[in-house]
């Protein structure tokens, strides 16, 4: 047992604090934690995992929070539609979100006789706010009869007008599963442009944009690829066209990681959210990753404060509540989504 202490002084540390701080650094080496910080974390992460048991509560976290949250306190991690099936066959009576809120909104959607709980209220997404029901139900009455597709980083009140929701990872397939030659697409402008090259179907799109893939430039891709040989370039499908074109794979987050796991390259580069990176690297220890990321401003609002915090006791505006009328009709969109994921799978 070390001498150390979480604060630094003479005291030693209790074994179980140096226990789980170990069990942290083994992770988090990969992407630059030391010894010390997770000596200091350690009794954080028990204390909340000790709640999470006390309170049978399970914290889903998305791949972009950071590794600290994903390795110390996470029960799933992974993408919007791993997260939705994790959310959906969870027989935990609590639900804490390290993400942002509709992804809460999207657990609650799916569990509504469950306590969902969001440790960072005021953690939104440039494109959930990008577009209303009220703007989905314009473009209804303007293109009658053509159905409505909206990526999951949508409000419930947005997901109650769609017919169903996709992600980064089944849009095409959603898409593909719909018998009409026009979809509403919403509201992902970029990857609406970048599905619209892989579908004989007219997308109606919607001026909407993820601040974080919206900044990636083509110019930084063709230096690292020109002083990286082997270089494969992998991106996400909210970046901009011109970025995309330049990509050896082109996806959402579970395809990205699908794509290191059976190729074999000498380095990576993921144009995504950092986060996702922080996992690779962690992951996949004997691969080389290149860095060209952007952090998201709301997903990195979660802390593992905060989270200890919501397990102990919630403030009102951090329960989250979908009104029911609203929570029934955003539940057929999801469900959509899945039966036609699962269908175009067994196709």
């Amino acid at each position: 047992m070390s001498n150390k202490t979480a604060a630094g002084g003479k005291a030693p540390m209790p074994a179980a604090v140096e226990k789980e701080a170990q069990r942290l650094y083994a992770k988090l080496k990969h992407v630059g934690f030391n010894l010390g910080y997770c000596r200091l974390i350690a009794p954080l992460t028990l204390e909340i995992n000790r709640l999470k048991k006390e309170k049978n509560a399970v914290i889903l976290a998305h791949s972009y929070q950071t590794p600290d949250i994903v390795y110390g306190v996470a029960d799933f991690y992974g993408d919007s539609y791993g997260l939705s099936v994790a959310a959906g066959k969870t027989k935990a009576k609590t639900i804490v979100f390290a993400g942002v809120k509709f992804m809460a909104e999207t657990a609650k959607i799916l569990n509504p006789a469950k306590k969902v709980l969001l440790p960072a209220p005021d953690a939104g997404c440039s494109l959930s706010e990008s577009i209303t029901a009220a703007d989905v139900r314009a473009l209804k009455k303007k293109h009658n009869g053509a159905p409505v597709v909206v990526y999951v980083n949508t409000s419930a009140d947005v997901k109650a007008e769609a017919d169903s929701c996709c992600t980064s990872s089944n849009a095409l397939k959603i898409i593909e599963g719909f018998d009409s030659d026009k979809v509403i697409f919403l509201p992902d402008a970029l990857m609406g442009e970048n599905l619209q090259k892989k579908t004989k179907k007219k997308l109606i799109l919607w001026p909407g944009k993820c601040i974080v893939h919206d900044e990636f430039k083509p110019s930084a891709i063709m230096t690292f690829k020109k002083n990286t040989p082997g270089l494969k370039v992998m991106a996400h499908l909210e970046c901009r066209p011109e970025v995309v074109a330049l990509a050896d794979m082109a996806g959402g987050t579970e395809d990205m990681i699908r794509y290191v796991k059976t190729t074999d390259a000498k380095a990576y580069m993921l144009v995504t959210e950092c986060g996702l990176t922080d996992r690779m690297k962690v992951e996949f220890p004997k691969k080389r990753f290149t860095g060209m990321c952007s952090m998201c401003p709301y997903m990195k609002k979660t802390s593992l404060p905060m989270i200890l915090q919501v397990l102990k006791k919630a403030r009102k505006d951090q329960v989250v509540d979908v009104p029911e009328k609203v929570r029934r009709k955003a539940e057929k969109a999801l469900k959509m989504m899945f039966e036609l994921t699962e269908r175009a799978i067994l196709d």
